[in-house]
């Protein structure tokens, strides 16, 4: 049984540059980088209409 309630650990590779931003801003938001990464799969979700705008969790 996962640890995780509602999350699933996953792994990929992303552009080195794009993971120094994405970690700086966690850092000076200090929103966890998770829910970030959360927020931008939901963008993307909106933007291809797979969700609609009602339906995202994050701001």
């Amino acid at each position: 049984m996962s640890k995780y309630a509602t999350r699933t650990p996953w792994s990929t590779a992303v552009d080195t540059e794009l993971l120094k931003k994405l970690r700086q801003l966690a850092a000076d938001t200090r929103i966890p980088l998770a829910r970030l990464t959360d927020e931008a799969i939901e963008d993307l979700l909106v933007k291809y209409n797979v969700i609609t705008k009602e339906e995202k969790k994050n701001p």
